[in-house]
């Protein structure tokens, strides 16, 4: 479990089927075989550790549902390690098991703060809601309006130069993770998940867009919201 507080930037030293390593130095203090850090929001457990890098084995399906199969050599990264029980919850409960990517629709500037308007598939609005939290890349950040097929957030300019947004551009991929409060509320309401089922192959993919398909269309015409109100999960009032 992490906080999308993040603790450095890191750089991808290689990227390899089955297997990442990323330069590091802050996330390695204590860090030992086994252990979890998140990278750009996807949690990776590591394999080995060494005075200025980690490994990590990295699965297909992972570089497939998330943006780092974009990923070179070079590349800046945002790590964080697991939350311990004793840290401060800065930011909000973040599970590092990405809901799906999003493409950087626009980047504008509202005072001292950038506005990003990050396009997705209604399958991950659906879980969103305005004030409501979402991790971008792994950051914690607060939403300021939700739309059918996009949303956005407001970002600080200590965050963006502390994490890799600041280095994003319209075009650019980034990994999205809904609330987790939002995705038991929805599973509980009988919306689908929106993680990838547990079928495997060409079965699972079916599925899958029969899932997302169907949680589209709880969102467009408002039974998603209403299932939510009807069993207690959110309320009328303000």
């Amino acid at each position: 479990m992490f906080t999308g507080i993040i603790e450095e930037t890191g750089r991808i030293r290689s990227i390899a089927p089955g297997r990442i390593s990323i330069s590091a130095a802050k996330v390695l203090d204590g860090t030992k075989a086994g252990d979890s850090i998140a990278v750009n929001g996807v949690c990776l457990t590591v394999t080995s550790v060494s005075p200025s890098f980690f490994c990590a084995d990295v699965m297909a399906e992972t570089l497939a549902r998330s943006a780092l199969g974009s990923l070179r050599q070079g590349d800046p990264v945002n790590l964080e390690r697991a939350v311990l029980a004793s840290s401060r919850l800065g930011g909000h409960l973040v599970a590092g098991h990405v809901d799906g990517t999003g493409t950087v629709r626009s980047i504008g500037r509202e005072g001292i703060a950038s506005v990003f308007t990050i396009a997705c598939g209604r399958a991950l609005t659906a879980l969103m809601a305005v004030k409501g939290s979402v991790a971008v890349d792994g950051v914690s950040l607060t939403l300021c309006s939700v739309r059918d097929d996009s949303f956005s957030v407001s970002v600080i300019p200590h965050t963006l130069g502390a994490t890799c947004l600041g280095l994003r551009r319209a075009g650019s991929a980034v990994n999205v993770e809904c609330d987790l409060l939002a995705r038991y509320a929805a599973a509980g309401a009988g919306a689908p998940p929106s993680g990838v089922p547990p079928d495997a192959g060409i079965a699972r993919r079916d599925r899958h867009a029969r899932e997302t398909a169907a949680c589209a269309e709880m969102a467009a015409d408002g039974r998603l919201y209403s299932a939510l109100l009807a069993r207690g999960f959110i309320t009328g009032g303000q």
